[in-house]
């Protein structure tokens, strides 16, 4: 006995609308209310519907319209995130994706907001954005939300969105203390934990779990220096602490600015700290050939922008969002991946 599919009609008698309010929702063609909206999406999870998606594109030759806000300067791994949006929006021409990018200045909570509230209906199909943990910037994606654009966050991760693509940071964290206490080997010290901004979940997260680990193993954690992953603040406040601090073993670099932090530690020579960062670039993979850091936790920018933007388009096509953990490489002197043709520095 054959188990007849349910069909866009039956999706329809289950929530109640016609079958024309049920197409535009299933097609993110937008104009329908948020509640007629959940009916639709209740109604498809009771019935499992699913859509024949490739005879929904040739059929009706649909085509997508992303925005991306990102963080602008000159960090490797911004420069990165950039590049990466930029490589995918070549890749996806032939799927009828076009993507829009935006960029404000990192960590500015303010100017990503009124990036988000000059958004209207109909603007676009999805936007997706490195989030700064903000009532505003929450508030501003809450607006998108009832104006029925989706915001998929990246990396940092904040209220309201749809889904988030990123890695675990809880666990990054715990990775950069173990890391940290491995090369301790059961002695005490004294860990320098540096970030960009508490406003940042993903460096609160890190910070997190960095220091639950340490705190275990009779490592001591200082107060976390905040830099604005900003280069000139991370040589500046860095070299101040080192100098003023007796006794530090480990650096943990939490966000961007180590363009700042390598000529400190260079400076220091045979005494440096073990030190761990985050992010792979062309500068931080200079600095663990010649030996000035002894660790990178990679997040794989590339891999981040591709879940992004099928998500969006997932969400487009009325399925549900979520959350993405991309998983992130753990890099040392000996195992640096073939170099890829980015620059920038973080």
């Amino acid at each position: 006995m054959t188990i007849r599919k349910p069909t866009l009609h039956d999706v329809a008698r289950t929530a109640g609308l016609s079958y024309a309010t049920v197409d535009r929702v299933l097609n993110g063609r937008g104009g329908v209310a948020q509640k007629s909206v959940q009916r639709v999406r209740q109604a498809v999870d009771l019935l499992g519907y699913q859509r024949d998606e490739l005879a929904a594109m040739l059929s009706r030759r649909r085509s997508y319209r992303f925005r991306f806000h990102l963080p602008a300067g000159d960090h490797g791994f911004y420069r990165a995130l950039r590049a990466a949006v930029d490589a995918e929006a070549l890749a996806r021409r032939g799927e009828r994706v076009e993507i829009v990018v935006t960029e404000s200045p990192a960590l500015d909570a303010d100017a990503l907001a009124e990036g988000l509230e000059a958004l209207e209906h109909g603007d676009c199909h999805g936007v997706a954005v490195v989030a700064v943990d903000t009532p505003r910037v929450t508030r501003a994606i809450a607006r998108l939300t009832e104006l029925g654009i989706p915001v998929v966050t990246l990396v940092s991760d904040a209220g309201g969105r749809a889904a988030h693509v990123g890695i675990d940071n809880l666990v990054a964290g715990r990775t950069a203390g173990r890391l940290v206490e491995i090369a301790h080997r059961g002695r005490g010290g004294r860990v320098l934990p540096v970030i960009g901004a508490l406003t940042q979940t993903d460096h609160r997260d890190r910070l997190s779990g960095a220091t639950e680990v340490l705190a275990g193993g009779g490592i001591e954690v200082l107060p976390a220096l905040t830099v604005q992953d900003r280069g000139d603040l991370m040589a500046a406040m860095a070299g101040k602490a080192l100098a003023a601090t007796p006794g530090v073993s480990g650096i943990y670099s939490i966000g961007a600015g180590n363009r700042g932090l390598i000529p400190v530690l260079a400076g220091l020579g045979e005494r440096r700290p073990f030190v761990v960062l985050h992010e792979l670039t062309p500068f931080t993979r200079a600095a663990l050939g010649e030996g000035l850091i002894d660790a990178v936790i990679d997040q794989n920018p590339r891999r981040e922008v591709a879940l992004g933007l099928d998500a969006m388009k997932a969400i487009a096509d009325g399925r549900t969002g979520g959350a993405l953990t991309v998983t992130p490489a753990i890099y040392l002197r000996d195992n640096l991946p073939p170099e890829a043709a980015s620059g920038g520095t973080t």
